[in-house]
Parts: C-alpha cells; sequence; structure tokens
C-alpha cells in the first residue's frame, strides 16, 4: 500500500522495486486523489509525468511520478507510478519501506543548478 496523510493512494501485491521505490501498476491507484502537476526530462528513464495528491484538504506536490512511455532501458516500470515525498509504502507484515528519488530528481537538481549558474555568469555587469 502507498499511504500519504492516512489515505491509501494505491494498492497491489504487484510491485516492481527500482532503486528501492515501488512502482504500483496505475490500475491500482486512486484515481479521485490525483492531481497533474508537472512534467520532466530524464535521458536515462523517459519523460516523467509528477502528480500532486490531495488528501483531506492538504496536498502534496509532486508526490506520484510515472514515464507513460519509458525508455528501453526502463520498460519494467511501463504503466506503473512511484511515489515520494512523505508517501510510506507498507508491505502486508506492516514493514515500511524507504522511498528515494534517483534518476530524474537528481538530473532535475542538477538542471536547475546550471541553469542558476548560466544566468549568474550572463549578468549585464
Amino acid at each position: 500500500k502507498a499511504i500519504w496523510n492516512g489515505a491509501v493512494l494505491a494498492e497491489s501485491d504487484d510491485t516492481v522495486i527500482v532503486e528501492r521505490n515501488h512502482y504500483f501498476p496505475v490500475e491500482s491507484l486512486q484515481n479521485q486523489l490525483f492531481i497533474a502537476a508537472t512534467i520532466l526530462q530524464s535521458a536515462l528513464e523517459g519523460t516523467a509525468r509528477y502528480y500532486s495528491v490531495e488528501v483531506g484538504g492538504k496536498i502534496n506536490e509532486n508526490a506520484a511520478w510515472y514515464y507513460p512511455e519509458p525508455s528501453a532501458a526502463a520498460a519494467e516500470i511501463s504503466g506503473r507510478v512511484a511515489f515520494w515525498k512523505g508517501v510510506q509504502v507498507v508491505s502486508d507484515d506492516g514493514e515500511v519501506h524507504q522511498l528515494s528519488r534517483g534518476g530524474s530528481f537528481c538530473y532535475l537538481r542538477k538542471m536547475k543548478a546550471k541553469r542558476a549558474l548560466m544566468l549568474s555568469q550572463n549578468r549585464p555587469k
């Protein structure tokens, strides 16, 4: 189960684990809790779509992501969604799994840092 703010966002026995992230089948999502957010390009995985979730009047921005058309290297996560930003993934035995966001998130941070450096270097003197 993927849980945030007391609500089950997704539930499935069929998750794919990549870099400590559990990717849930898109069919397992509670769609009414998801809000479209941002799009991000990654050279390795493909184009990611991030979704915010809303539960009990609270919004967790960009808490879920998926790749609608993943690259060949990431084909195993096609049609699957992963979580982070406080979303807990809990197995049937009650174990809470560590969530991380590698790949695209690291790429995004690098691109923001690179853009900030470029902007500072291009300031009028």
